[in-house]
C-alpha cells in the first residue's frame, strides 16, 4: 500500500491536576517516594509517553464505540472499525492485520513550563509535588503498611508539547481518521490520564493547532 500523505498535528496538553505515570519500582532511591514519576533520562524533567497517550485514547474510543478491548480485527464491530484502521490491528484467519497508522510522539514539558518548575518554590522534587495520602485497608478501615504512602505527580499548570503524525496511505479517508482523534481527545478531557484518575489525578485540557499536511512527493523530492 502506497503512502499518500503525511498529516502532522502539534498542540499543547495543560495538566489540570496533579499527573502521576509511574517509573519502575526498581528506579525508587533509598528514602525516596513510594510511587515515582517516570522522568527522560538526559535532562531529569518528567514527560508523558506516547504509549500512554495514545493506548488511552485508543481505550476510550473502543469504550465509546462499543469495540472490544482486543485488537483483534475481528472483534471490531462494523461502527468501530476506524479505530482499528488507525490504531492497528492484529491478523487472523481472514485478514493479515494492519500496523498502526498512527504516531504518537513522547510528550515534553515546554520550555517554559521547565523553567517554572525548576525555579518553583514550591515543588518537593526536581519538577515535581509530592502527596502524601492515607493507606487503608477496606476489609478493615483501618490503615495498612504505615498508614501512608507518597505519591510523586507533575504539578497543576504544567504544559506539555504534544505530537500526532498520521499516515494516510491510498485506502485511507483522512478526514475520518482526524475527527476520530479529535473525538478521542474531547472523551479524554472529561476522563483522565495517568493513575489514580478517581482520586482527581490527571485532569488534562489540550490545544490542537492547525494540521500540517506533507504529501509523500514532498519527502522524495525534497533537497538537503
Amino acid at each position: 500500500m502506497k503512502l499518500k500523505k503525511k498529516i502532522i498535528i502539534q498542540g499543547k496538553l495543560t495538566l489540570l491536576s496533579g499527573l502521576h505515570i509511574g517509573d519502575s519500582k526498581e528506579n525508587v532511591e533509598i528514602g525516596g517516594v513510594d510511587s515515582p514519576i517516570i522522568r527522560r533520562k538526559n535532562n531529569n524533567q518528567p514527560y508523558i509517553p506516547g504509549s500512554s497517550l495514545k493506548g488511552k485514547i485508543r481505550s476510550l474510543l473502543e469504550v465509546a464505540m462499543g469495540a472490544n478491548a482486543d485488537t483483534s480485527f475481528k472483534k471490531y464491530s462494523a461502527t468501530s472499525i476506524i479505530i482499528a484502521q488507525l490504531f492497528g490491528w492484529f491478523g487472523n484467519e481472514n485478514h493479515t492485520g494492519n500496523p498502526s497508522r498512527i504516531l504518537v510522539r513522547d510528550a515534553i514539558l515546554t520550555a517554559e513550563s521547565a523553567d517554572l518548575l525548576e525555579r518553583s518554590e514550591f515543588t518537593d522534587m526536581p519538577y515535581s509535588e509530592v502527596k502524601f495520602e492515607n493507606v487503608i485497608d477496606r476489609l478493615t478501615g483501618t490503615a495498612k503498611n504505615g498508614g501512608i504512602r507518597q505519591i510523586e505527580r507533575v504539578p497543576a499548570g504544567a504544559e506539555f508539547d504534544i505530537e500526532f503524525v498520521i499516515n494516510v496511505m491510498e485506502d485511507s479517508d483522512e478526514t475520518a481518521f482526524i475527527s476520530l482523534l479529535k473525538s478521542g481527545i474531547a472523551l479524554l478531557e472529561h476522563d483522565y490520564l495517568g493513575g489514580s484518575g478517581t482520586r482527581g489525578y490527571g485532569q488534562v485540557s489540550i490545544k490542537l493547532f492547525e494540521p500540517i499536511h506533507k504529501t509523500a512527493e514532498e519527502y522524495l523530492n525534497q533537497t538537503t
